[in-house]
Formats: C-alpha cells, structure tokens, sequence
C-alpha cells in the first residue's frame, strides 16, 4: 500500500518504541529531511513558498520533564545560528499558548507553558534585546505549546520558518515509555524541530533576500574561468581542474565570444567570480578576477587567487569551528 505522507512525527514515535529505553537513554534525538505532502488550495500555491509536497528538516527529542528547558535552549541556539549564517539578522520569536480546542490536562499545560516562557525570557536576554519576543495568546497547537521563528525577507514580508513544539499527544496515543530511575514506565515528553521548515520555501526566501547574488559558500556555481582567445583555453581548463581540485564549484567558458560578452552573461546570471584569462595570463600563470557587483579588476598569481578563494569559500560553520 502506498500513501502520501502528512508529516514525520508517527514514525520517528515507532523508532522511539523499538526497543526499551532507559531514562540514562534520554535524550534520544530523531532527525531526517522527509518528503511530506498537503493538498493545499490552487488558489494557496505560491511558487516555492507554498507547495504541495515538500521537504522539512524535520527531528524529533524525546526527553524527561527535566531535559525540556535544555533542549529547548539547544534547538533556539541551533535555529539562530543557522539562521545567522545565511545572513538574517532580523528575527522574531513567538511562544504560542494553549488554544481553545487541545488535549492534555491543564496542569501539563501549565507547566509547559511555564517552562517555555522562562526559555523565551532567556533568549530575549541572551540576545541582548536583538531578538524580538512575543506571546501569541491561543495560537499553539492543540498538542501543545510551541515556538514560532520568524524572518524578514529583503522585501519586509514576514515567514514563519522554524519551530520548536511540545507534544502531549503523540507519546500517549502511540503508547511510548520510558523506564525511569524508580524503575516505572514513564511517558517522555516530545519536542517537533524544524529549522528551515519547508525547504522549498526557505529557499525561496534566500534567492528573493539575496536577489540571486549569493555568498561566494552558498553559490551553485562559485567561479566561471573566461577565456579572451582560443590560445588559452588550454590554461583555462587547467586553471578550472586546480580550482576543482581545491573544492571550488567552477566551470570553464570558451566559446568564440568577444570576453565583454561572456562578463556581461555570467554577470546576469549571478556568478559570483570569474576569472578573466587570456595568452599573456597563461604566459605569466596569473589570471584576471573580476567579482559580481564591482568594476574593479585585479590581477593575481594563480595559487594566490586559488588560495585566497577558497578562503572565502569557507562555510560559516565550518569557520566557527576552526575559530575555536
């Protein structure tokens, strides 16, 4: 039997189940990028920001009571920093309260709410004031109350990205336990993440806040290598396998056009960098970096423009770590 599937969460419960579990098990932490589908209105579709099947970089935590301000402050940590790599650094954060219509006894969601605003109140003070927080009263989920993190876009429009949700139902209903340290069955509590949320979309958002022109990390192709004649379409190939050879995301261009041409097409279409190479570049093993936006040029070495490009080309995260 095949199906569409809505959302992730009664799987990564199974995989919980399989096997018991101790409370010197907790947390145990679930995550994948899962295909998920909504029949979303015609009328609703939106390009990639609104789809009908999409990807979400879904997880799941499974904790004790007392792991749930930890974890919730790992996820925040986790969100804002990925977030803070792709370069946005206007972010709200809204705890959504119980609604009207919701299962679970209100002492749970007391609780709940208690310890979620306390986390709320320490990314507010955490962040110096930066990140702006807020309570929507009555606009959680009916499984419990969650975190909405939202961004602006380069044009103002606001998008609810990120989540981070407490569940009281699914655990109950799919019958999942833990052993705690009395040696009773215990029901863990359930914590949804996404950070991205609908991939599709997020990357909607970065093309529009962008408007195409992409980090030399975060660009599809990074370096386009132009040659000006045909005598140097041999140093151009080797120039691009060097860059290939260094991780760089490079193609070469030799086509019989007049190098203005070439400039102004790869311009258009957002490439970060080309390096301009003609007979005299190839003579002297230099080449001609021209960068998207600027009208400078400059002439480098080519082992000085390899080394200083793949600097840049250096991932946020990846560089924080090597920082450290």
């Amino acid at each position: 039997v095949f199906a569409l599937k809505p959302l992730n969460c009664p799987g990564h419960v199974q995989i919980f189940k399989h096997g018991l579990k101790s409370y010197r098990d907790l947390p145990v932490k679930l995550a994948e990028f899962g295909n998920v589908h909504r029949y979303e209105p015609s009328g609703a579709l939106h390009g990639l920001m609104r789809v009908r099947g999409f990807t979400q970089d879904d997880a799941h935590i499974f904790c004790t009571e007392e792991q749930l301000a930890a974890e919730c402050l790992r996820i925040n940590d986790l969100i804002l920093s990925t977030y803070a790599d792709f370069g946005f650094d206007e972010i709200s954060v809204k705890l959504s309260t119980r609604p009207d219509k919701r299962v679970g006894t209100d002492e749970a969601w007391d609780h709940a709410e208690e310890i979620m605003s306390g986390v709320l109140e320490t990314i507010r003070t955490r962040s110096g004031n930066r990140i702006k927080t807020s309570i929507n009263p009555g606009e959680g989920a009916f499984y419990g109350p969650k975190f909405e993190y939202v961004l602006k876009d380069a044009i103002g429009r606001e998008w609810q990205c990120g989540t981070t949700q407490v569940d009281f139902n699914l655990p109950e209903r799919f019958g999942a336990f833990y052993i705690g340290s009395d040696s009773e069955k215990k029901q863990p509590v359930m914590v949804h993440r996404a950070i991205c949320g609908s991939m599709e979309r997020f990357l909607g958002i970065l093309i529009e806040n962008y408007s195409g022109h992409f980090p030399l990390w975060f660009a599809p192709l990074q370096v386009v290598v132009a040659t000006i004649t045909s005598d140097a379409d041999d140093y151009a190939n080797e120039v691009v396998a060097k860059l290939k050879a260094a991780g760089l995301l490079a193609e070469a261009d030799l086509r019989n056009e007049k190098i203005n041409y070439k400039v102004r097409e790869h311009s258009l279409a957002k490439v970060p960098v080309i390096l301009v190479c003609g007979k005299r570049e190839a003579e002297e093993q230099t080449v001609n970096v021209r960068r998207l936006g600027s009208r400078d040029q400059e002439s480098l070495g080519l082992a000085e423009a390899i080394a200083q490009l793949s600097e840049e080309a250096i991932t946020p995260d990846r560089r924080r770590k090597r920082a450290a």
